[in-house]
């Protein structure tokens, strides 16, 4: 499917069934497969053979779409997981262990700053939060000998900054890691960070890539151009005999295409078990099946939504960067040159107590803890999401107490901004 255009590879990557095979993603609704002989299913246990023995490792299913996604982003692998906080944890826990330390945006997803900042602060790994808008020399400073990885959002969630993808990378390769970036809020319909240097992407498929609601999931993808042998000393984990599979070294069996995302599955999905259900899977594909055809109605309403807060006088601010004045406009032109997401964010003159009055008076845009769907929503980060955040955090991420987020679907956007009035008109 290489020679074929997004849109196409959103339709058909993945899957291409053969003769008298079912035209749809089969769902292989199994947690075991059967096998003649105990030695074909050791040489799966030892990674000697291709194959499925037990789903909480890997299931066909899975597989089919998480091909169509690394077919997507320009990968070389991918693996589906249960939930985006899920991929993100695999991502970084896959090179990092007790004693690493990783170079992160400070503005991304509240939980996942509550993920790196204090789940993994309790496992031993250490991280330093930068701003995205950092000069090169501040972010080279980050970096230490036991630096990991770099991790940053292509869009954050919810202050809607741009990553800039290049700036990262460069820094992240010049001191021989590799750059994370979850690139859920664009997909790769907007933006392939892959091809501005990202060595691994993931996405919380829950959001834009399912696009109704229906099933949570996360999906890693592995770039396939990162040289682990070239910096062995910093990747044990894949560059050494791996004693639990008699002494594989994944990065040498499996080369750079293949090694990251075995080692992924072959250890901490067999450990931690986070695997998507493949029912999950076939409803993802069907998101998949018209991602295409979504992503510029979500960009459409979202910019329309923008600019009329933008105009309106009870707005302090509006974060899109798809507006001229934007912060991060000229970041967005580059990355993101078809439009970023629907996602907007803006505060109200009043703070808090006034989001909270204007929420509540909305009609067609529901409260929800959800973003990027094909239905309208809306929250305050600061009392849901990002609660766990400090005040200070909150500031450094870019997310004032009284930021209203709002999710864009798929309904007329005229119906839309009319909503976004009749509330303005109550609380005055």
């Amino acid at each position: 499917m290489d020679n074929y255009k997004i849109n196409t590879k959103c339709v058909q990557a993945g899957y291409r069934p053969k003769n008298g095979e079912p035209r749809q993603v089969p769902v292989i609704q199994s947690t075991t497969f059967k096998y003649d002989t105990s030695e074909d299913m050791g040489k799966l246990f030892d990674l000697e053979a291709s194959g499925y023995f037990y789903t909480r490792l890997q299931n066909p299913t899975n597989d089919y779409v998480a091909a169509k996604i690394a077919a997507l982003e320009g990968g070389t692998a991918a693996m589906l997981t249960s939930s985006g906080q899920a991929a993100n944890f695999f991502a970084l826990f896959n090179i990092c262990e007790c004693g690493s330390h990783i170079v992160c945006s400070s503005s991304i997803y509240g939980g996942t700053f509550n993920l790196i900042a204090v789940t993994m602060a309790k496992m031993g790994i250490e991280t330093t939060f930068i701003s995205p808008d950092c000069t090169e020399a501040e972010l080279n400073a980050a970096f230490k000998e036991n630096t990991k990885a770099v991790f940053g959002e292509t869009i954050a969630n919810p202050a809607l900054t741009v990553l800039d993808i290049e700036k990262f990378a460069k820094a992240a390769h010049s001191h021989g890691v590799p750059l994370i970036v979850d690139n859920t809020f664009p997909t790769p319909v907007n933006c392939r960070p892959i091809e501005w240097g990202a060595d691994i992407v993931t996405h919380s498929t829950t959001k834009y890539m399912d696009g109704h609601g229906a099933a949570v999931g996360g999906a890693i993808v592995d770039s396939g151009k990162f040289d682990w042998m070239a910096h062995k000393d910093k990747f044990p984990g894949l560059c050494t005999p791996d004693d639990s599979y008699h002494g594989i070294t994944y990065a040498e069996k499996f080369g750079k295409e293949g090694a990251f995302i075995t080692k992924c599955t072959a250890q901490l999905m067999r450990d931690f078990g986070s695997i998507q259900s493949p029912q999950n899977a076939f409803i993802l594909n069907l998101g998949l099946e018209s991602l295409h055809v979504r992503m510029p109605k979500h960009v459409e309403n979202g910019q329309a939504v923008a600019e009329f807060l933008e105009a309106n006088p009870n707005v302090e601010f509006v974060n899109y960067p798809g507006l001229k004045n934007d912060k991060y406009h000229k970041l967005a032109e580059k990355y993101l040159p078809n439009g970023g997401c629907g996602v907007v964010s803006f505060c109200l003159k009043g703070g808090r107590s006034q989001a909270e009055k204007f929420m509540k008076a909305l009609k067609l845009i529901a409260i929800e803890t959800h973003v990027a769907d094909a239905r309208s929503c809306c929250l305050n980060p600061a009392t849901s999401t990002h609660r766990q955040l400090t005040d200070k955090q909150l500031e450094e991420a870019g997310i004032p107490a009284g930021l209203i987020r709002i999710s864009c679907g798929l309904e007329d956007k005229e119906d839309l901004i009319n909503d976004l009035k009749q509330a303005f008109d109550s609380i005055k």
